[in-house]
């Protein structure tokens, strides 16, 4: 488990070439999760990075014979821009220890909803699982390899739109409102 996670954060310590700010949230009954804020002097956004989500491979929690090394891993990352919002971390975290928690498989397209605002004042209650420009995380075999998904912040709305539509209709709808996804005061998109 430790080498998974410190292979994951050199990884992304090569990727984003800066030191990261941490902050750490436990849960009854999962491993703490780390969240790891890097800076992005280049795009002006910071990303928000889970650390603990792929220490163990997801899958059925109530699977008797689940493969304790194999399956799909994942780590989370949400980008936004200006100052960091309160309450973020423990959002990002949250849907970190989900495989752990609840059995949930994080992939791309994954709609987590949890029903509550992602940080203090926030109008999205949701995130939308996506692929992020970090490159999987490979790990010696047999383990499989470390997935970092993109996880954009979306509001009732729109999840209710992912849920009927799909998320390549909601990604769609975001490129032709000319929607800033990492905008943390922007506006819903409205698909028609």
């Amino acid at each position: 488990m430790a080498d998974v996670l410190v292979t994951v954060r050199a990884t992304l310590l090569d990727h984003f070439a800066t030191e990261p700010d941490e902050a750490s949230v436990t849960f009854l009954g999962a491993d703490r999760m780390v969240i790891l804020r890097f800076g992005g002097p280049e795009d002006g956004a910071a990303h928000y990075v889970s650390l603990g989500c792929s220490a163990h491979p997801m899958g059925d929690p109530a699977d008797l014979m689940a493969d304790p090394v194999r399956g799909p891993r994942a780590e989370v990352m949400v980008s936004l821009r200006g100052p960091s919002p309160v309450g973020l971390a423990r959002s990002v975290a949250v849907v970190a220890a989900a495989p752990a928690v609840e059995g949930l498989v994080l992939e791309p397209d994954a709609l987590i909803d949890l029903e509550t605002p992602l940080w203090q004042g926030a109008p999205f209650t949701a995130f939308l699982l996506g692929r992020s420009d970090i490159d999987d995380v490979a790990l010696p075999a047999p383990l499989s390899p470390v997935s970092v998904l993109s996880a954009v912040p979306i509001t009732a709305t729109e999840a209710a739109w992912v849920r009927l539509k799909g998320a390549p209709a909601m990604r769609e709808a975001w490129e032709q409102d000319g929607v800033d996804v990492t905008d943390p005061r922007r506006r819903a998109a409205s698909p028609a």
